[in-house]
């Protein structure tokens, strides 16, 4: 057993936030999970600049993998079409939702004291700049739970101390990473990556 961040640092900026989630973690899956979360960031970076190599790319963090790895510059460019429309890339949709299912049990654990090891969630994901304005309010607004969290939870003590039982974002990052989570039918979490990809993940109580 190890213990595993989340988010993982792949996907924020330095100096990395202080007191980040930290959850127990099975250390060989844990570092199953690395290559999924250089890609992922690598791509996000990728499509926001429309290209897929260090000397594009803004984030310091982003170029250095770029230069480390010519395979995933490879693979990421070889995702990327061009159209009249713009730039795109494919996605390996595989996985981001792994990575979106291995940040969701980190959230689910940490948060709510709900660890998620059996059935496999359900994953939506999206592209926020391509939602429209009731989507986008939609994904925002979240609902209200039919259950409270679990008693000692993190979520259940915030609640208290805000006075609120309605779930909130929690900013890990600005504009890099945050999440949402809670306990209801179905127990869920939302993330949303560099403002670009956003997840839903939820599971069956």
């Amino acid at each position: 057993v190890t213990r595993d961040l989340v988010p993982s640092r792949v996907l924020l900026d330095e100096p990395n936030p202080d007191n980040l989630p930290v959850v127990p973690a099975c250390k060989s899956c844990n570092s199953g999970f690395s290559a999924d979360e250089e890609y992922v960031a690598c791509l996000i970076e990728s499509v926001l600049t429309g290209h897929a190599n260090s000397s594009a790319v803004q984030r310091p963090k982003i170029q250095r993998i770029l230069s480390d790895k010519p395979a995933l510059v490879a693979r990421l460019r070889s995702a990327r079409v061009v159209n009249p429309n713009g730039t795109s890339f494919q996605i390996e949709k595989v996985r981001v939702k792994q990575l979106f299912r291995k940040l969701g049990c980190g959230h689910s654990l940490f948060a709510l004291h709900i660890q998620q090891s059996g059935a496999e969630p359900q994953i939506l994901m999206a592209r926020l700049p391509l939602r429209s304005a009731d989507e986008l309010y939609a994904f925002e607004s979240l609902p209200l739970p039919s259950l409270l969290p679990e008693v000692g939870s993190r979520a259940l003590i915030e609640q208290t101390e805000r006075g609120s039982f309605l779930p909130e974002w929690v900013v890990v990052q600005p504009g890099r990473y945050r999440y949402a989570a809670w306990v209801g039918e179905p127990v869920a979490v939302r993330i949303v990556l560099s403002e670009y990809l956003a997840g839903h993940i939820e599971w069956a109580v």
